[in-house]
């Protein structure tokens, strides 16, 4: 049994008696369990022995009779929001983050999220809301896609438990292009970019450390199963450092810097819409400026160099410069 798995199941148990009005059985909290972990088997004396630990860590949990059999409820206080003062301005802020998080809509993220908004809504006063209905209104939050991810749901949730428990995950993979295929993946964590989640994970039958680690989207699963066999997470990686050394969602150890030649205009729009915080630009005597920033692929540069026009040109490396030249031949014989 992985070590952490024990904390994983008393949270989710928390989770659970806090979304049940009229509490929960054993019975029933081992079958949600079952369902919302990917178990295969639970004993409810496993749930009890985790019920029982939970209250002698201190949560108000209270059992009661029923028709159905016992059941277990949180108390008021631990079901209830603590107080805090929310102003109206921060409901605004808090509102706009909910709407550009819309494509989680159907997973455990946008249950969390919906459940706290709720708890907002019932807290505050009612002159604060309606001044803060007031004014959310001058503000609006477009360009978000209307995609979601309620369709993944079960597999998010095998590769969240996955993921907290270093167990390997047996995938069906269909990348653009290509027939699906079974793969086995040692999974780090999730990212989401550009409104598509993506797994962090590594390819077990890599074994060059420098590759392992690549970003498979979330929309290309046909299927996830956790396996019986764990991995020992490479204490090396560190996804912050690695999701943040390129401009795109490209997985790459080796980012390599890019140099672009901008004219005035494109200089202005590099800069008031920076490509990465590492980016540097630099003025030239003839006018424009000089772009240097990082990036692991080609394809992740072409689209915003494009977006230029004539205005930007890809000076080096030649492989990056050659893949852009290739895209601009190709669309100036189609557009002829």
């Amino acid at each position: 049994m992985a070590r952490n798995e024990q904390l994983i199941r008393q949270h989710k148990i928390m989770q659970l008696l806090e979304a049940a009005r009229f509490g929960r059985t054993l019975d029933e909290l081992r079958e949600d369990l079952v369902r919302e972990l990917g178990l295969t088997n639970l004993h409810e004396r496993t749930v009890r022995r985790d019920v029982e630990a939970l209250t002698a860590a201190g949560l108000d949990i209270r059992s009661e009779s029923r028709e159905r059999g016992k059941v277990y409820l949180l108390g008021r206080v631990e079901k209830g929001l603590h107080k805090i003062s929310v102003s109206s301005t921060e409901l605004i802020s808090l509102s706009i983050a909910r709407e550009l998080l819309f494509p989680l809509l159907g997973t455990q993220y946008w249950q969390g999220i919906e459940s706290f908004w709720s708890k907002l809504r019932d807290a505050v006063p009612e002159g604060v809301w309606e001044h803060y209905q007031k004014y959310r209104k001058t503000l609006h939050v477009f360009g978000a896609l209307g995609k979601t991810y309620e369709k993944h749901e079960g597999m998010l949730r095998t590769l969240n438990r996955a993921i907290a428990e270093h167990r390997v995950v047996e995938i069906e993979y269909a990348a653009t292009g290509k027939p699906a295929s079974s793969r086995e993946i040692e999974p780090y964590g999730l990212a989401v970019y550009q409104n598509s989640i993506y797994v962090v994970a590594a390819a077990v039958e890599i074994e060059d450390p420098d590759k392992r680690l690549r970003h498979w989207k979330l929309d290309r699963f046909r299927h996830a199963t956790a396996l019986d066999r764990w991995f020992r997470p490479d204490p090396n990686i560190d996804l912050s450092e690695h999701l943040s050394r390129s401009i795109g969602i490209f997985s790459s150890d080796t980012p390599v810097p890019v140099t672009i030649r901008l004219g005035e205009s494109a200089t202005a729009w590099v800069r008031e819409d920076p490509w990465h915080p590492d980016q540097t630009i630099e003025p030239i005597p003839a006018g424009g400026s000089v772009l240097t920033v990082p990036a692991s692929h080609p394809r992740e540069l072409i689209p915003k160099v494009l977006s230029l026009g004539s205005d930007a040109e890809v000076v080096a490396p030649d492989s990056f410069r050659a893949a852009v030249a290739e895209v601009i031949a190709s669309l100036a014989q189609r557009y002829g």
